[in-house]
Parts: structure tokens; sequence; C-alpha cells
């Protein structure tokens, strides 16, 4: 396990899926966590399971499209935390219109995966680099994707948006490292989410492909795994890790 002990770190979309599984892990590895999403019910439920057992941890309801909103929580969070924060976990997404042609895509579908995907880790990371800069320290881990990366994807909109965040990493880490703040990006693969679930489903709907619909499901991972990933890049053992990080 990585030593996370007294660390001060920001989860994102942590009512579920891979946000929940790495706040979870962070708080089990005794990092205190501020946790952002707009899910209360389920968010709630990972604030009760990291208190529960003995960790440290407050919660949020925080639309990462929403900059003002962002700023003021991010603030609040930092003064929860005592001052600042050594890690931002940005893990919030969406994913819609799986199965999809361009020509079927609008832009109800676009507008949104683009906002949160990709204008929200912008948003998130532009405040709370508001702290990590002056304490010339802090570990900033995006999520991208294999989708929009290292291949395509099954929508269109997330494909972007996730190549777009991928690029954003890439551009973090030129702009913070003289700063003292590390930037990676992880790759997951197909996780057993609910996110990925409901992509899956869209898909099946949209394309009648039960054979497809099948081998993805049967080939699903726990979010876990990554989230045993994100929390060792949050610990100073990572400080040598660089770039993009694959999973499945």
């Amino acid at each position: 396990m990585a030593n996370l002990s007294g660390k001060r770190v920001l989860v994102t979309g942590a009512s579920t899926g891979i946000g929940r599984a790495t706040a979870v892990r962070i708080a089990s590895e005794g990092g205190r966590v501020a946790l952002f999403d707009v899910n209360d019910s389920d968010a709630e439920s990972t604030l009760r399971t990291i208190l529960d057992s003995g960790g440290d941890a407050r919660y949020w309801h925080v639309d990462v499209t929403e900059e003002r909103e962002v700023s003021s929580s991010v603030d609040e969070a930092a003064e929860w935390l005592g001052g600042g924060f050594d890690v931002l976990a940005h893990l919030a997404g969406i994913l819609k219109g799986s199965g999809l042609e361009v020509t079927q895509v609008d832009e109800s579908i676009w507008d949104p995966v683009i906002e949160v995907n990709l204008k929200g880790s912008y948003i998130v990371v532009k405040h709370v680099a508001r702290y990590m800069i002056p304490a010339q320290d802090g570990v900033i881990i995006l999520t991208s994707s294999g989708a929009g990366v290292i291949g395509g994807s099954s929508s269109v909109a997330y494909g972007a948006s996730k190549g777009g965040t991928h690029g954003l990493a890439m551009t973090l880490d030129n702009h913070l490292s003289r700063h003292g703040i590390r930037v990676n990006d992880v790759l997951p693969g197909n996780l057993d989410t609910p996110l990925k679930i409901g992509a899956t489903e869209e898909q099946l709907t949209n394309t009648g492909d039960r054979d497809r619909y099948d081998n993805i499901m049967a080939g699903l991972s726990s979010p876990d795994g990554v989230a045993a990933v994100i929390a060792f890049l949050a610990s100073d053992d990572a400080d040598y890790v660089r770039g993009s990080v694959r999973t499945i």
C-alpha cells in the first residue's frame, strides 16, 4: 500500500465507480479526502464508508462545469484540509451517445460530454492550481481513457473529450512542472462501473449488437485495481512517474 498519511486530497466524481473506489482507497491509506460530486445520495454513501472505516472525509455538492461553484468549493475544501491540497484526483466524467454514428450525434449529446469531461477538467485544475503553485508542490491526476488516446470509442463525443483531456494533461505537465507539480493522466480500460455499464446498455439499444454487449460485459474489471494505481500515483513513491499510465 502507498503511504498517504496526512496527504490532503481532492477527489472529484467520488460517488461511484473509479471515483468512489479511489476515495475509499486513499482514505484507507491515511489521506484526508475532500469529495466532490453532484450525485448526493451515492456520494453520501462513499462518505459513510470512509467515516465508518475510521477515515477522514467531507463531501461537497459541486458541478465541475460551473466555475463559480468550483472556485468557492475548492476554497472551502482547502480551508477544511488545512490550507491547500497535496493531490487532485479528478475523476468526474460522463459518457453519452454510445453506438451512434457521427451523423446521429447532435449538440444535446456532444455539449454535455465535452463540458463535463474536458471543460470540467480545466476548471477544477485551474482552481486547485491556485493553491499548488504558491506551495511549489502537488500532484494532479486526470482521467483520460484508451478511447481517444490509443484507439477509438463507441461514443464520438466521449473519444473527443478524452483525447482532449490527454492533451490537457500533457500541456499542464509542461506548464506546472516548473512549480514542482507532477501531472499524470490515467487511461482506464473497461471497468465494472455505472458509467461503463450504462454506456454498454446504450450501445446495445442503439446498435442491437447483442454479441458485442455480451463480450464487453464479460470482460469488465474492478475499479479497485485502478484505484490502487491512482493511490500509488498520489504518493511520494511515484515521484519518478511521468505522463500517461494505462490500466486494464
